[in-house]
């Protein structure tokens, strides 16, 4: 909007009002009351010429005439609320049927005014004026502000992209130069615990790959991860001479962020775990992680085998980092491990919050 607030007599900004109306003298009248009070009127004696001056651009409002020949300001209504960054309309009608009224604010005019013979109506119409550009301002003003706050929220997402690419990048390499070390040393306790810190690089690095490739920076397609998380460490196991098959059986669902990268890393300790413990050298056997949706928000993971089977009970095998690793991970989703019972084989298993 281009005017001033009402009030902004001989301003060179002020608000510009059209006024259609095929009876010049009424508007000479209207146009010589809007201009005491600061705006800048001119007239347009039917709807054809209101039209044309509209499309020249810079008026901030149009006052609109019911009665006028060849179409009322019903008819034109449509045509000037089509017209782009079209003003807000004032409408005018002598009347007394209140449908005209409704019909007009439904067609899009943002007040009416009442035309009396009298002519009371044209101090009324000002006031009606300047509410509306009031009003139009506002809602401009929101406009702007919508529009920045967006701008600002794609910058931060773009960047935040940006970020996790960044990470991802650097994860990756400080995977590679654990794999790097792994070749170097012999100590097979060493080299174990290098190829498992490299598959726990490479499980949380799989999280910012999501979300630099994502359109949604907050949620990860966690059914997708786990599918690309699983082929991972299917193909590190093989490659550390454990070949057992992973069948993974998952729901869609878009978890959180943080939460994920908890997900990543229980699978990834767990599976790590039934790869080393469940199944005797030489042994054949699967290895299965499942994603069951228990209630509309709560999730079970599960990972299982046919191996030898742990209760969970006792000593922990190994050095039990990775079972304090798991507790801390279950823990952020605020929930706990559960070891089965009963059958052959482990499965172990948590509920959390989706």
């Amino acid at each position: 909007m281009t005017g001033t607030a009402p009030g902004a007599e001989g301003s060179p900004a002020a608000a510009r009002i059209l006024y259609i109306d095929d009876d010049p003298g009424l508007a000479r009248l209207v146009q010589r009351t809007l201009t005491a009070r600061g705006y800048a009127v001119e007239a347009a004696a039917d709807g054809e010429g209101g039209l044309a001056r509209l499309a020249q651009g810079g008026i901030d409002l149009v006052a609109l005439d019911h009665h006028m020949p060849g179409r009322t300001g019903l008819d034109l209504l449509p045509a000037i609320r089509a017209l782009p960054d079209a003003p807000p309309v004032v409408y005018v009608t002598g009347s007394d049927d209140s449908r005209v009224a409704v019909a007009a604010l439904k067609a899009g005019a943002v007040d009416y005014v009442w035309k009396d013979v009298q002519g009371q109506f044209r101090e009324l119409l000002a006031e009606a004026v300047g509410t509306a550009l009031r009003a139009e301002a506002l809602r401009r003003d929101k406009e702007r502000a919508e529009a920045a706050v967006r701008a600002a929220r794609d910058r931060a997402e773009l960047l935040l992209r940006e970020v996790n690419h960044r990470v991802a990048n650097s994860l990756a390499l400080v995977a590679a130069l654990a794999h790097m070390q792994t070749s170097a040393v012999s100590d097979p306790a060493a080299k174990a615990a290098l190829e498992e810190m490299q598959a726990r690089i490479s499980a949380i690095a799989g999280i910012h790959r999501r979300l630099y490739t994502s359109e949604d920076v907050e949620a990860v397609e966690l059914d997708a991860y786990l599918a690309s998380l699983v082929e991972e460490l299917q193909a590190a196991m093989k490659a550390a001479g454990r070949d057992h098959a992973i069948r993974l059986d998952a729901v869609p669902v878009r978890l959180a962020t943080d939460k994920a990268v908890s997900v990543g890393v229980v699978v990834t300790e767990l599976v790590t775990n039934a790869y080393k413990y469940a199944y005797p050298a030489d042994a054949s056997g699967e290895i299965r992680v499942a994603l069951r949706r228990q209630e509309p928000d709560l999730l079970e993971l599960a990972v299982e085998d046919d191996g030898v089977g742990w209760s969970g009970e006792g000593r922990p095998r190994g050095t039990g980092l990775g079972s304090r690793i798991v507790k801390a991970m279950a823990a952020n989703l605020r929930t706990a491990l559960v070891y089965g019972t009963g059958g052959s084989g482990t499965r172990a298993s948590l509920s959390f919050q989706a």
